[in-house]
């Protein structure tokens, strides 16, 4: 590891993914600077304080952590005081100003969010939904989805019905074949929230254009040329203002932004952690 490298220790009780979030979060803010992460995952024993303590000592640096357990987190931060380097609790300003406004003491039981309620098996039930109507599978089924996705080759469909479904969210998407009618299913679908997806012509045209690449595609095809890809754009954009459905432009748009956009449409009264 080089020397001008600054270490962060992410430590967690549990699997770590608020301070995955925070940290990628807040690392982008400090483009070009130079940080090696340490991730502790699942600590819940005086011996696993132990062996990330002496993971600090080898890479002293900053050490963030998530650890509710009051008697685990007692032993790591002195660890730390005894090693000198600088601690932050994610969790402890929003778990004081809750239990405040409830009058009420928070359990700190690590790992409660990950439990096997029926919240869990809704998401598992929204991922098996989505695998079977990926890519236009399974039209006759189309009216079970909470949200349909619609677009050309390239455009996110699949990875934004994934990232959708790992939430809760039962997505189905239908992809737009140039020369090709769009199914009857799609076009007479009339529960789901169907959302038109689209992206810059020339931003496609690169995208398909590495695709081909990738999978060493030599043979001459009209799917990354940028003039048949604007058509198929605009032939897009023709049909979702024709079915007056919802249209987003992914070209700048993260799967994340795109999906909290689709659920705040889908369901502007309920909460969905994204």
């Amino acid at each position: 590891m080089p020397d001008a490298s600054h270490h962060v220790h992410l430590v967690s009780d549990a699997t770590g993914e608020t301070l995955t979030s925070v940290i990628r979060a807040c690392l982008v803010q400090f483009e070009g600077v130079p940080v090696v992460q340490h991730r502790w995952w699942l600590v819940r024993t005086r011996g696993q304080v132990d062996r990330m303590s002496e993971g600090i000592r080898r890479h002293p640096g900053l050490v963030m952590f998530t650890v509710v357990d009051p008697e685990i987190r007692q032993i790591l931060e002195e660890r730390c005081r005894e090693l000198g380097v600088p601690t932050v609790s994610l969790l402890d300003p929003v778990m004081d100003a809750l239990s405040r406004m409830f009058d009420f003491k928070a359990h700190r039981q690590p790992g409660l969010q990950h439990t096997l309620d029926e919240g869990y098996f809704d998401r598992i039930d929204a991922m098996q939904f989505t695998l079977a109507l990926d890519d236009g599978q399974c039209l006759d089924r189309l009216s079970e989805a909470d949200v349909v996705l619609v677009g050309v080759s390239r455009t996110s469909k699949t990875p934004t019905c994934m990232f959708l479904a790992n939430k809760g969210v039962r997505a189905a998407n239908v992809p737009l074949v140039p020369g090709m009618d769009p199914p009857k299913e799609l076009l007479a679908v009339k529960g789901p929230l169907v959302v038109g997806l689209t992206r810059d012509p020339r931003s496609l045209s690169d995208i398909r254009r590495n695709r081909l690449r990738l999978m060493n595609e030599g043979r001459d095809t009209t799917y990354a040329e940028l003039e048949a890809v604007e058509r198929e754009v605009a032939d897009a954009r023709r049909l979702y203002t024709r079915m007056g459905w919802m249209v987003i432009d992914v070209t700048r748009r993260s799967i994340e932004e795109v999906a909290a956009t689709i659920v705040q449409r889908l369901h502007p009264e309920r909460v969905v952690d994204l």
